[in-house]
């Protein structure tokens, strides 16, 4: 074979040409999120399994009263020790339906614990191993969802510390439990980056979803219609956030039908001694500061015969202090932490953040004012 070549001149320049450059791997790909779910969620299990081996007694005295052996008892202590409290009337509704609970089950809505039957269903009746299943699988599509979310806005390293955050926060356990805050997660965190990105059809779907997770999802609807506000047809972006409340309106049609009450799901809150105040959130930090002062009265004092706080009288009075501070003190971070998302991120992400607080706030408890304040902290991704 003959090879010939071309002369150069000196005058002539021989360009090499160029390296073909690498795209740079998606987001997802170089994602710290799963590392950081895997290490945390093993280290929370494990340290679960211990606390439930070692320390006695193991167990709240009054659990009693809301366990039930036949729902939460599944695969062993592996399993078992991710349903407690609220688990019973999940599992409850997933194996039995509502029609099997007290009206009181009403006040936990349809999407979780229909998951959980489904699954429940494949895996022969292994319902408690479903509800963790699907909590740790949502878990992980939030760690992944909110560092796609954080890197757009922190970079790189301010997303892995937002997932960290998140994954390591004292509450942070019950994104494995039987619990519907997971799934929650997931569709507030898909709900923003749907509408992020102009498509406001699904993200009106996905916001339907979380209307049917916790009641707290109607906090998504005003900034999520914030963001279709400023698109250029408008009343085409607030019609397809609409889509939303059509999927909600199934819930108390369904319980008009089977209970004859379509507001089911409010008036059960009286079981946690829940009312409406006519302050709205005003009242229920009112109460929580009365009932902050009262823990500080109690714990000053050491006493434990003396009430202070006298709307809870069946447990001990240091307790009611701890936890009535603990729910106070988690309050004021989050409300500082609201205004700080509020500033950085924009009104948006702000606004989710204090309607996510402002909405129990609106109905304190008469015993615990601010009940569950840490969990619903928990699913407040933008702080």
């Amino acid at each position: 074979m003959r090879v010939s070549s071309r002369a150069v001149s000196a005058g002539q320049r021989v360009r090499e040409r160029p390296a073909a450059r690498r795209a740079p791997p998606p987001v997802w790909a170089r994602s710290p999120a799963p590392g950081i779910f895997l290490w945390t969620r093993t280290a929370i299990w494990a340290a679960a399994l211990f606390a439930l081996f070692t320390f006695v007694p193991n167990r709240h005295p009054l659990a009693g009263r809301w366990d039930d052996p036949s729902l939460t008892h599944d695969l062993g202590a592996v399993t078992d020790v991710w349903a407690r409290w609220d688990s019973v009337w999940f599992l409850r509704i997933a194996e039995h339906g509502y029609d099997a609970a007290s009206g009181a089950a009403s006040a936990f809505y349809p999407l979780y614990p229909g998951a959980v039957a489904l699954l429940g269903r494949a895996f022969f009746g292994h319902y408690v191993l479903a509800g963790i299943l699907i909590s740790l699988a949502a878990a992980l599509a939030s760690f992944q969802l909110l560092y796609v979310l954080a890197e757009e806005r922190l970079g790189a390293e301010g997303a892995r510390r937002a997932v960290l955050y998140l994954a390591v926060f004292p509450f942070a356990l019950f994104l494995q439990a039987v619990y519907s805050e997971s799934l929650y997660l997931l569709l507030t965190l898909a709900a923003f980056a749907l509408a992020e990105r102009r498509r406001y059809l699904e993200a009106g779907v996905v916001a339907g979803l979380a209307l049917l997770t916790r009641p707290t999802g109607f906090a998504l609807l005003p900034p999520l219609a914030l963001l279709a506000w400023q698109e250029r047809n408008r009343l085409r972006a607030l019609a397809s956030l609409a889509v939303s409340l059509v999927m909600f309106a199934a819930y108390p049609l369904y319980l008009w039908q089977a209970e004859g009450d379509p507001w089911a799901f409010v008036r059960a809150q009286r079981l946690w001694s829940r009312h409406l105040s006519p302050a709205g959130p005003f009242g229920g930090i009112w109460d929580g500061l009365r009932a902050g002062w009262a823990g500080v009265e109690q714990l000053a004092s050491g006493s434990h015969t003396h009430v202070y706080w006298t709307a809870v009288q069946d447990t001990d009075p240091i307790r009611a202090a701890t936890i009535n501070l603990e729910n106070l003190a988690f309050l004021v971070l989050f409300v500082v932490l609201t205004v700080i998302a509020w500033r950085r991120f924009g009104s948006p992400y702000g606004l989710f953040a204090a309607l996510s607080l402002a909405i129990p706030l609106c109905v304190p408890s008469h015993r615990w004012p601010l009940l569950s304040m840490p969990r619903f902290g928990l699913t407040i991704f933008p702080l």
